[in-house]
């Protein structure tokens, strides 16, 4: 049996390995740091942009996080063993440009090259998001992400509640909430955020009692207030994405407007009795809504819940789904329901697909974002733009 060293030194043998010197000039040419020390060594400091994934989980997790075996790769750990025998793991794998960095991060730190201290979940995240930390596409990285994150919910009904719930529960450090409505008996059918005990208590504040007492990680901003064109540029600004849970065009048309100015992503959902809708309106990649729906449909075409009724746990699920793509958009994981509108029917149990074209006669886009003027819904819901330059 041939003693460790023997193995170290004939695995250094079948690698390329290159000193700190060289692995900080293969970083500048593009190459990806692949750091395999273990939590408590990580949480010391990291090289910025490294893919940390422990040495014993490697094998069952870089091909998540980097697909692309042609990719230019060092790895490294505190001293340069562990990255030696990971760089032979990597090349069995089929990556082919990898290097070994000798000396480790110990070295990197001691030279004084770029180093930052990660943030880092404490141990009452780690273990409440352990579920997700087991996931190799969003692991601890992906939490503090979600942490870092701000999602407005337009609407604490019957969309907002489950969308509202299930962002709390996976850790979204932010969430705002805007309606301006009371807590009524016939709400609890359907608006799970809400109990008998608060009947006719402002709905926000119930939302927020809800959803910190589910997670007091996060912080739940309150907006109870009409939406408008008044308003709508200054509660949004600063949100990294929006659930549309609006039950009304006006609001729809404004949100819009104000997202495509803005730049953010708007995920979209709508319910009518036993069928519901689900897309992501993106203005930086895509289509918004009105490509969808250029001008609204007469009234009598769109009757609220209120007037067609709605199956209780319809907006559980659409609302879910909606939570789900915020959630994708935050972490960049999976194809996103841009330019895709899929339609449930609960009847049928049935989910369909329709693709979303760009209207290239719509002037409400992020390229002309310095025109667009947010107005009320009037007429024919034409845009109002300034002069143009």
């Amino acid at each position: 049996m041939p003693s460790f060293r023997e193995l170290l030194n004939a695995t250094k043998a079948e690698i390329r390995e290159v000193d700190t010197d060289g692995a900080e000039a293969a970083r500048a040419a593009g190459a990806v740091i692949v750091d395999v020390r273990e939590p408590d060594e990580t949480d010391q400091g990291v090289i910025p942009g490294s893919i940390v994934i422990a040495r014993g989980n490697l094998e069952a997790q870089i091909e998540n996080r980097l697909a692309d075996k042609s990719t230019p790769v060092v790895v490294m750990c505190a001293g340069g063993v562990r990255s030696a025998f990971a760089a032979k793991t990597l090349g069995e794998l089929g990556y082919s440009d990898v290097l070994s960095m000798d000396g480790g991060f110990n070295r990197w730190k001691d030279e004084g090259r770029e180093w930052a201290t990660p943030t880092v979940l404490d141990a009452g995240q780690r273990n409440r998001y352990s579920r997700h930390l087991l996931l190799p596409e969003v692991g601890a990285e992906g939490q503090l992400k979600l942490l870092d994150a701000k999602v407005l919910l337009l609407g604490a009904g019957g969309l907002g509640s489950p969308a509202a719930l299930y962002l709390a529960a996976a850790g979204v450090g932010t969430l705002g909430i805007v309606d301006m409505d009371v807590v009524d008996e016939s709400n609890l059918q359907r608006q799970i955020l809400h109990n008998l005990d608060r009947i006719g208590d402002r709905k926000v504040d119930s939302a927020k009692k809800t959803l910190t007492a589910m997670n007091p990680d996060i912080n739940v901003v309150t907006y109870d207030q009409r939406l408008g064109a008044d308003n709508i540029l200054g509660i949004l600004e600063g949100y990294d994405v929006v659930i549309d849970g609006a039950d009304n065009f006006p609001s729809r048309y404004i949100l819009n407007d104000a997202s495509v100015k803005l730049g953010i992503p708007v995920v979209h959902g709508s319910i009518f009795r036993f069928e519901g809708q689900i897309t992501v309106f993106d203005p930086l990649d895509g289509p918004t809504y009105r490509d969808l729906l250029p001008e609204p449909p007469p009234p009598e075409l769109a009757p609220s819940c209120a007037e067609a009724g709605v199956l209780g746990v319809l907006p559980g699920i659409v609302g879910s789904i909606q939570a789900l793509e915020a959630i994708k958009l935050i972490l960049g994981l999976g194809d996103s329901l841009k330019g895709r509108l899929v339609a449930f029917d609960a009847m049928e149990m049935s989910f369909r697909e329709y693709k979303i074209p760009v209207d290239p006669s719509n002037e409400v886009t992020y390229a002309n974002r310095e025109r667009i003027e947010v107005v009320e819904l009037d007429g024919l819901c034409m845009p109002a733009f300034t002069s143009a330059p």
